[in-house]
């Protein structure tokens, strides 16, 4: 595994979404109420369109676009109009640094 040094995590906010790109990819980096973080393919998989521009509910990321929402703990699409999963990668947090895991 490759961890990759994203940001402080007092850099996102409760229940938010943060932009994160590194060698061409875009990663939806995200913190949730609990503060716990996760980190998901940061481009919806039906338009193409940066999640990190959506809205956070709960566990839930809403794309910007078409309204497509997705858990962003599992990747699962929620319904019409996406129908296809979001990856998603492993997180680690040392000394108030996210790191995510790329293979």
């Amino acid at each position: 595994m490759n961890w990759i040094e994203v940001c402080e995590t007092e850099e996102i906010d409760q229940e938010d979404v943060i932009r994160f790109d590194h060698e061409g990819q875009t990663f939806a980096i995200y913190r949730s109420e609990r503060d716990e973080f996760f980190a998901t393919a940061g481009i919806c998989t039906h338009e193409k369109v940066h999640l990190a521009d959506g809205l956070v509910m709960g566990y839930t990321i809403e794309c910007p676009k078409h309204n497509g929402r997705f858990d962003y703990r599992t990747g699962e699409a929620k319904g019409a109009p996406v129908c296809v999963n979001l990856k998603t990668y492993k997180v680690k947090i040392e000394n108030d640094l996210l790191f995510i895991g790329l293979e």
